[in-house]
């Protein structure tokens, strides 16, 4: 591994990842670099698809055909290479991830909330198995439900963040059936009985995810601090309104550390 590949794997993570930054400071320093790392490559992989980058099919098509046995070319592949040296990596979780981002790619439609669950796993419930993975676990057969829901709350949680940059970008990843069933508009002001449903669906998912927290060998507290700052964003949207205003809900920094401190 090259010294410049983890010197931008930190950077990139406190750049544009500043609550999973602050939780990762919590886990076990063996591992923290490592974890750093994985966040490149979803995160590389996910910008690249998110910004149409002329690229985008050649390097999933790269880790693609590790996940399946093949051999490692191209940047993520061949950091995931490395990194499967050391922990028991889920290559089919990547490939699932994979999946999600082929999915923004052919711009699939949201239609149902089956079709959202289903997203939010292949984009960040798979994130959520590697780092149980990564972690290790007391009792896999538990473990990792939990903690594929932990990432699929999270990414409902991102959802209902980004729902007007995503509007913008032409993008709309609440179910459509959902808007329609709750007043039918996602606009500033219209919107709250989609986000009380949509709130909900997500705190249902974060409840079922933390109680497999406990069933992680190690970095018990540095994920719980994350689920907790994170899970804060829906409490923002709440007090900012439910969508009142056009925006991303922001928690702000203090707030995120006092919600951290509570953790044990």
């Amino acid at each position: 591994m090259r010294n410049a590949d983890l010197v931008d794997a930190r950077q990139t993570t406190r750049r544009v990842a500043r609550t999973f930054a602050l939780a990762c400071r919590l886990l076990p320093r063996d591992v923290r670099d490592d974890v750093y790392l994985l966040y490149l490559v979803f995160r590389t992989l996910d910008d690249a698809v998110d910004d149409g980058a002329p690229d985008a099919d050649e390097r999933l098509t790269a880790v693609e055909t590790w996940a399946a046995g093949g051999p490692a070319q191209g940047r993520e592949a061949s950091l995931l290479e490395q990194l499967s040296a050391r922990h028991p990596l889920p290559r089919d979780a990547f490939a699932d991830f994979c999946a999600g981002m082929r999915d923004d790619l052919a711009g699939v439609p949201i239609c149902d909330e089956d079709d959202l669950d289903r997203y939010c796993y292949r984009v960040a419930g798979t994130v959520g198995v590697v780092m149980a993975h990564v972690l290790g676990m007391h009792d896999a057969e538990h473990a990792l439900p939990a903690a594929a829901a932990l990432g699929q709350a999270m990414q409902r949680t991102n959802v209902l963040r980004d729902i007007d940059e995503d509007r913008v970008a032409g993008r709309v990843y609440v179910p459509s059936a959902t808007i329609e069933r709750c007043g039918g508009s996602l606009a500033p002001g219209e919107r709250e009985a989609i986000l009380r449903d949509q709130i909900a669906r997500a705190d249902r998912q974060y409840e079922i995810g933390c109680a497999g927290i406990t069933l992680l060998a190690r970095g018990q507290r540095a994920i719980a601090a994350a689920v907790a700052m994170y899970r804060e964003i829906l409490r923002q949207i709440e007090r900012d309104g439910y969508g009142a205003e056009p925006g991303r809900a922001v928690v702000p920094r203090r707030r995120k550390l006092l919600v951290a401190a509570t953790v044990r």
